[in-house]
């Protein structure tokens, strides 16, 4: 069975559930290889953790070296990997997040291959299912050149369990000196905030102008439904919430099973951040609003009395 090499996407070692998606996906086209870029000491307990997913073998690339650049010399291992690999290749699935479509348009240059970004589906012929024009239509594409490289945004799939041999393989890349000329010279970790990864996440409430600037609602919203708080463009742009919670167009994009928008009209740069969650819920004053076209439920009423009652129930339902 031909190999699927599948980028896990992880921070400090701890598997993000993207990967495993990409894993359950990655079975229906051939036999997953997973490729690990961290600490070589961390290969055998991310061995574990993605062999439960399907995953027959798991490189690990040793990132002593590439640590501290950007994304070039983890492009330059994958690669590597995959003249390795060579003819038994089937695709490359990679992780859809800023990072990874980065490594995998790096990819696609240095092996001649045709790229896929964006996938919300794969099928067993490695032919993709992608949202385009801000959502409005739904099309099927295939690589024809090369190696299909594909990234593949997160909750596309249902991760399914599937007991992999979980064969650890150490692959030691040599990586040039021009991939080591962007260097990170310094980071601050983000603080935590106890909810779920926006781009991860099942359950995302989103605030935007209704809010006044007052997300307090939202957030006791997404705190009782264990959801990732989100923001429209107009909210981020009047400063009362940072950037890194925008959804939409010039921000992040998200596909949860429920999509909860509060005071957000539904601008077309808006829904093309959101439009492909499963199930979207939309709370307004107005009732001509854009948003609700789209949505499976519309209330038209004030966020700031609807989502307190909501998580009010939600709670005592919970207890």
């Amino acid at each position: 069975m031909s190999e699927v090499l599948v980028l896990i996407d992880h921070a400090d070692g701890e598997v993000k559930k993207p990967t495993y998606e990409l894993l359950t996906l990655a079975r229906r086209i051939g036999e997953p290889s997973a490729v690990f870029i961290g600490s070589g000491d961390q290969g055998e307990a991310v061995a574990e953790k993605v062999k439960k997913y399907g995953a027959a073998k798991v490189y690990v690339v040793d990132d002593a070296d590439i640590k501290g650049y950007l994304v070039a010399p983890k492009a330059e291992a994958l690669e590597q990997l995959v003249q390795k690999v060579g003819e038994d290749l089937a695709a490359v699935l990679v992780p859809s997040t800023f990072e990874g479509k980065e490594i995998a348009g790096r990819l696609a240059i240095k092996i001649g291959s045709g790229l896929i970004t964006d996938a919300v589906d794969v099928a067993d012929d490695a032919t993709t299912t992608q949202s385009v024009f801000a959502g409005n239509y739904t099309v099927t594409a295939k690589v024809t050149k090369g190696t299909p490289i594909i990234t593949v945004k997160p909750n596309s799939a249902t991760p399914e369990e599937a007991e992999g041999a979980g064969e650890v393989e150490e692959f030691t890349a040599s990586v040039s000196d021009s991939a080591r000329k962007a260097q990170i010279v310094a980071s601050q970790p983000r603080q935590a905030s106890g909810r779920p990864e926006l781009t991860e996440a099942a359950i995302v409430v989103a605030g935007g102008r209704g809010t006044g600037g007052k997300f307090e609602p939202v957030e006791a919203l997404a705190d009782a439904l264990g959801a990732a708080v989100g923001a429209s463009r107009a909210a981020v742009d009047s400063g009362w919430i940072p950037h890194s919670f925008q959804i939409g167009q010039t921000g992040k994009t998200v596909s949860p099973q429920l999509y909860v928008a509060g005071g957000i009209s539904g601008a077309i740069q808006h829904r093309a951040g959101m439009q492909t969650s499963k199930t979207i819920v939309a709370v307004n004053k107005d009732e001509e609003a854009p948003i609700f076209e789209l949505v499976d439920f519309g209330v038209v009423g004030d966020l700031h009395t609807v989502f307190p009652t909501t998580a009010e129930k939600v709670t005592e339902r919970k207890g």
